[in-house]
């Protein structure tokens, strides 16, 4: 059993010097990004009491928080798989602001299984929100700043999926559906499993025009998914042809600010149906199967915090973005200094550390390789100054 205490459980990840010193700089990057967009940093507590984070967005997040209880309280805690439902309770109760407010986070969430194979459960999430404003200005802006934070992180070849969670919540009201069968009909659909659609559609004794637009709901995705949807709805009620109108609408909005990203489209992913209200969105990288960053508009979140405000965000993964992201070497050659406190040498150290360099000094009573902690030159004294050699590989 002792050999194996270097272990970790599965989908818990440790983060190594030379990785870490990429996510760094790729973090302060970012929020420094986000912060010259007016977005500021707030920083949840990453446990917290289990009805705040199970409230809202969190509904969907149950099965994915790990609980245990308060020994102060005998409340139930949560450790938070979302940092959404907290950022929106800061929103709603603590700032109380009228005019539109902007806010982003970075932190480590945590989640009882993964997202996918090998996927980890502890992912580093960061994202953006802009709550008191409804509409497709705010929509485009966060669309915006998913692409810049791809880029960012080396990321260029990315498209988005657009969706919204109106046509089929409009789709299911016109077929009159019971919450049981709205809630099968709404899990086959994400399985994209047609003929289980097609069964289920005629066990619920769902007919007509109601029936050929649900039917055909799995097979709106793809680049020219909203042109087949004009024809393939042009019976629905109201609400979803203004949904769909509305998706016409971002796409064209976003080929003005955006004009090289490719936009599809897919109808029926419905990602946080439970608890968004109008456009869905993510974005993925050719040849991965999971999207690469996930976002959406979940207007009147901040309703249960005693404050409804209109809401729309993304959010990240800082790990998964290293993972397909371009990154220039970083692993600058360290510099070695002896261990002494003579002054010129001291003040040659605190120089080199002023302008970014790495001086690593030596420690007394140890035989020392200098290749070890990746040094390529040694401060050296000659004539009474210490100038930097090369240090010559054997």
């Amino acid at each position: 059993m002792n050999e194996e205490r270097w272990l970790l459980p599965a989908g818990i990840d440790e983060v190594l010097p030379a990785q870490a010193r990429v996510m760094e700089t790729l973090r302060r990057e970012l929020l420094d990004l986000y912060a010259s967009w007016g977005y500021e940093l707030v920083i949840p507590p990453f446990i917290d009491y289990l009805e705040s984070l199970l409230t809202g967005t969190g509904q969907d997040l149950d099965l994915q928080t790990f609980k245990l209880t308060d020994q102060l309280s005998g409340r139930m805690l949560g450790v938070r798989a979302d940092m959404t439902p907290q950022v929106a309770r800061i929103d709603a109760h603590h700032l109380r602001r009228d005019a539109p407010t902007r806010l982003c986070y970075l932190g480590t969430v945590l989640h009882t299984r993964s997202d996918g194979f090998a996927g980890t459960r502890s992912p580093l999430q960061i994202g953006a929100e802009i709550y008191g404003h409804s509409g497709i200005e705010s929509d485009t802006e966060i669309l915006r700043l998913i692409m810049l934070t791809l880029r960012a992180a080396g990321i260029r070849e990315t498209y988005l999926d657009l969706g919204h969670v109106g046509i089929y919540r409009g789709l299911a009201r016109q077929a009159d559906l019971s919450p049981a069968g709205e809630h099968a009909l709404f899990d086959a659909l994400q399985r994209k499993a047609v003929p289980e659609i097609e069964a289920l559609i005629a066990e619920l004794g769902i007919g007509g025009a109601p029936a050929r637009m649900l039917s055909a709901l799995a097979e709106l995705n793809g680049v020219d998914a909203l042109a087949r949807a004009e024809t393939i709805l042009r019976e629905a009620d109201r609400p979803v042809r203004e949904a769909v109108d509305y998706l016409r609408r971002l796409a064209d909005e976003l080929g003005r600010w955006i004009p090289d990203v490719s936009i599809h489209y897919d109808l029926a992913e419905l990602r946080g149906y439970r608890y968004k209200t109008g456009a869905v969105f993510a974005a993925f990288v050719p040849g991965w199967g999971l999207e690469i960053a996930r976002g959406g508009r979940y207007d009147d979140i901040g309703r249960v915090f005693g404050r409804a405000r209109p809401a729309v965000g993304f959010s990240t993964d800082l790990k998964e973005l290293l993972r397909h992201g371009q990154h220039a070497d970083m692993s600058d050659a360290a510099i070695y200094a002896p261990w002494s406190t003579e002054p010129a040498l001291q003040e040659a150290v605190d120089r080199l550390r002023a302008a970014g360099r790495r001086v690593i000094h030596a420690l007394p009573g140890l035989e020392q390789d200098l290749r070890d902690p990746g040094c390529r030159q040694v401060l050296v004294e000659r004539d009474g100054r210490w100038e930097l050699d090369d240090i010559l590989a054997e």
